[in-house]
């Protein structure tokens, strides 16, 4: 019997060690706008004020409200970042009908930054990961205790990334390579 797999396409000698997910107020705008909807569904008790009609009125407006958030909703759950012993895998969901799959090495990674900017992602505890890579940065934004998490992240890293990296300085790789 195998391994349990969490993810579509994991390996078989492949381990999670950790998946992550932006912060819920990536779903504002759906919240805003099911608020807004359920605001819509009172507007016919005004024309007709009984309250038969306020409370249908508020009752559709509830079920309006739903699937104005629901692609919202489904966008953020389904948006998964996930941290492997081999790799990093950005799972981004855009809508419904709507996915990309970032896979990188963990030997591919140089540097980890983290930037909390303004009142609103300090004082709700989100902000943006840089990873920083051979071909370029892949940028992470409204990310869950972003400082805790590259923390996590870099100690995958020193941990499982490639040994064979050479730091200015380092020693053991010219040790390494001599060995071999």
């Amino acid at each position: 019997m195998g391994k349990h797999k969490y993810f579509e396409g994991q390996h078989d000698d492949e381990e999670v060690l950790m998946v992550f997910r932006k912060h819920p107020v990536v779903m504002r705008r759906g919240l805003i706008y099911s608020m807004l909807a359920i605001l819509l569904g009172t507007l016919p008790s005004f024309f007709k004020p009984e309250f038969s009609w306020f409370f249908g009125g508020l009752a559709a407006g509830f079920v309006l409200a739903v699937i104005v958030f629901f692609p919202s909703w489904l966008s953020w759950y389904y948006s998964l970042f996930i941290v492997s012993n081999e790799r990093f895998i950005q799972l981004n969901r855009r809508g419904m009908f709507n996915q990309s799959v970032s896979d990188l090495g963990l030997s591919h990674v140089q540097t980890l930054n983290y930037q909390v900017a303004g009142f609103q992602e300090t004082l709700l505890g989100f902000g943006t990961i840089v990873i920083q890579t051979y071909l370029g940065d892949l940028v992470i934004h409204d990310v869950h205790h972003p400082a805790k998490t590259v923390d996590a992240m870099s100690e995958i890293l020193r941990k499982y990334g490639d040994s064979a990296v050479a730091y200015p300085g380092d020693s053991s790789v010219e040790d390494k390579k001599d060995n071999a």
